[in-house]
């Protein structure tokens, strides 16, 4: 029995039991059997979760691009690695062979050394979804870089921060980006950002727009003629398994967002299994995530766990309503997809529109559905199945985060029986845990509590880059020797496992994590604002959207309401991005809040959602007064 290819229920309970009994010989036996190190590791396990310390295959060493490329070249040189699919259909779709690959990341590679970048250096990239993209990650990892990349929607400020926060020395960028029929000036975005990054020395210019740049003497270059004067050549830098791979930043409940560090070994295993097995993926399958790199989603299912496996995997630079709500069905016919997978925000957007977006495409090719970065509901679940799949493919609702590296629970294609809104169960080597407030672990099944998970797997993330004890608040400190997810779940009668969404001030909007600290901290630099709250309501499309519950100061309550509302939705836009705009903005005389000055956003939340029946005992409140008018004023 094969662990690394699990394709029937009986066979998933076998791997998971043994996977739980001894994760140490069921690692090792996946790790040395799908993989190629240039040295073996002294110990498969070493953690604890106190410190928390935790490494994976420690003293091995390998290059992780060696196992997404080079291991390749002699089976399947000549096979798609990367399947481009540009924002417009206009544009032919090009397909990159691992072959290509290797020498389009050698290359690079070069470049990055040539500019001086040197293992360990950090490199922040801020491309769109082009393949200089995917290439300048494994050039990165080729050299033994860290990269950084940053979803290319992000502001110059929410640039800034995270440059800074890493000490880059470089950014990576384009001229500009297309996004439907609009295009973006990412390399003014970048300029302006680096206003406040004085530890970047070089920016590197990929073309993508044509459009007329300002380049900066002797900090700005274009990409082209560096990479056309290096060799297609690059020997791999030797890295241990603990070496850091790369750092991505997550919203946090409060203000900084957290870098959050993986590293090599354990990551590439992780990534690779979980791949194969959550999309049943065969060797000439053509698998296509509509996530962006610039999330975790991207890194894992787009460039690493496909690439470790072989695949063909698209990258997708367009929006799904562009040139019409046809496009994902367009492109699944025109490249003949068997495994896509997106977020339940496109699937509910998609199921608005006329059938006929659908209908008139030959989604045949397809075998499994995925759903990722929130819960799926049922009613866009059953359309999925229903439209898409045309109730022969299997819908995997995955269940991972960006600190997680890996999917962690959801239904194996053929194996595990699905059910809408749930994720199912856990993969092999995961062990979750409900915990109730007291700290206590909830047995049994149909009850719902804290979602933690009690043995570490190996692409779990290491650290907060440069902020360890945070991370040890933050995942280690709520429950004794668990790593808490800051989810709730619950169970069902038969162990099955459904995410009931966060426990703390992060909102998933359009599966994005926002956390609601830095959009208030934005607010409130409005010179009319004096103090504001965010919470999420729910939302047909994006499953929750943002209300904001704002105080303005004196010299504020003459002005224009709606004009007020356009400039504070402006100043979210520019400290974090669009991502980020409220869809609602209340002006309140004030918030409630609890005599130790806490504000109560569980009373707020039930507000926004029109859900006044319950909002548990007021009186207890600073200013319980206050409720009733917010209320009486609610949009």
């Amino acid at each position: 029995m094969s662990n690394y290819h699990i394709k029937h229920l009986e066979e998933y309970f076998q791997v998971y039991r043994k996977s739980v009994r001894n994760p140490e010989a069921f690692w090792e036996e996946i790790a040395e059997e799908h993989f190629m190190w240039r040295k073996k590791w002294n110990s498969v396990l070493e953690y604890d979760f106190t410190k928390p310390e935790i490494k994976w295959f420690d003293g091995a060493q390998l290059n992780i691009t060696e196992n997404c490329i080079d291991r390749h070249l002699h089976i399947r040189g000549d096979k798609t690695a990367i399947l481009f699919e540009p924002n417009s259909p206009d544009e032919e779709a090009q397909h990159i062979t691992y072959r290509e690959l290797h020498a389009k990341v050698c290359q690079f590679a070069n470049v990055l050394k040539s500019q001086g970048i040197k293992k360990g250096d950090r490199v922040v990239i801020y491309l769109p979804m082009i393949p200089e993209l995917a290439i300048s990650i494994l050039a990165c990892a080729r050299i033994g870089a860290v990269h950084s990349v940053v979803f290319a929607g992000f502001s110059a400020i929410a640039l800034s921060t995270r440059i800074n926060d890493c000490d880059a020395k470089m950014v990576i960028t384009s001229d500009g980006s297309y996004r439907g029929a609009k295009t973006i000036d990412l390399k003014g975005i970048v300029d302006d950002a680096l206003e406040d990054s004085p530890g970047v020395a070089t920016v590197l210019v990929a073309k993508r727009i044509n459009s007329d740049i300002q380049m900066k003497e002797g900090r700005d270059k274009w990409l082209l003629p560096l990479l056309d004067a290096e060799s297609t050549e690059c020997e791999p830098e030797i890295m241990d398994a603990e070496d850091p791979l790369f750092i991505l930043y997550t919203s946090g409940s409060t203000g900084r967002p957290k870098g959050m560090l993986h590293t090599t070994g354990g990551y590439m295993v992780y990534t690779a299994y979980t791949f194969k097995n959550v999309f049943q993926y065969k060797e000439d399958d053509v698998y296509w995530c509509t996530a962006d790199i610039g999330w975790i989603t991207g890194h894992s299912y787009i460039v690493y766990g496909p690439l470790a496996n072989g695949a063909t995997t698209v990258m997708f630079e367009g929006v799904p309503s562009y040139p019409d709500f046809g496009r994902f069905w367009e492109v699944v016919q025109k490249h003949k997809v068997t495994q896509f997978y997106t977020a339940p925000t496109a699937i509910r957007a998609l199921a608005k529109e006329n059938l006929d977006f659908v209908t008139k495409y030959d989604l045949s090719s397809l075998k499994v559905l995925g759903t990722v970065g929130e819960p799926i509901n049922e009613e866009a679940w059953h359309w999925y199945n229903d439209h898409v799949g045309d109730k022969k493919c299997p819908i995997v609702d995955t269940w991972w985060q960006t600190e997680t590296g890996g999917i962690l629970i959801s239904p194996i294609p053929f194996a595990t029986p699905t059910k809408p809104t749930y994720a199912t169960l856990p993969m092999p080597g995961i062990q979750p845990a409900l915990m109730d407030e007291n700290g206590k672990e909830i047995f049994g099944n149909q009850v719902d509590g804290r979602l933690c998970i009690k043995f570490p797997w190996p692409s779990i993330a290491r650290t907060i880059w440069g902020d360890h004890k945070r991370y040890k608040d933050t995942y280690f400190s709520a429950f004794q020797d668990m790593y808490f997810t800051g989810d709730g779940a619950l169970r069902d009668e038969v162990g099955y496992y459904r995410i009931t969404g966060r426990v703390d001030d992060v909102i998933i909007v359009s599966g994005h994590n926002l956390g609601t600290a830095p959009i208030e901290d934005a607010i409130n630099e409005h010179p009319a604002v004096a103090e504001s709250a965010i919470v999420g309501f729910p939302h047909d499309i994006k499953g929750n959207a943002l209300y904001g519950y704002v105080i303005l100061k004196e010299t504020g309550e003459s002005r224009d309401r709606e004009n007020l509302k356009k400039e504070i939705n402006q100043v979210i836009t520019e400290h974090i991005g669009p991502i980020a705009k409220l869809d609602k903005i209340q002006f309140v005389p004030g918030l409630p809040k609890t005599r130790s000055g806490k504000i109560m956003r569980r009373i707020l939340r039930k507000i926004a959602s029109n859900d006044m029946g319950n909002l548990g005992d007021t009186s207890t409140l600073l200013n319980p007064e206050v409720v009733e008018n917010i209320i009486q004023e609610r949009l």
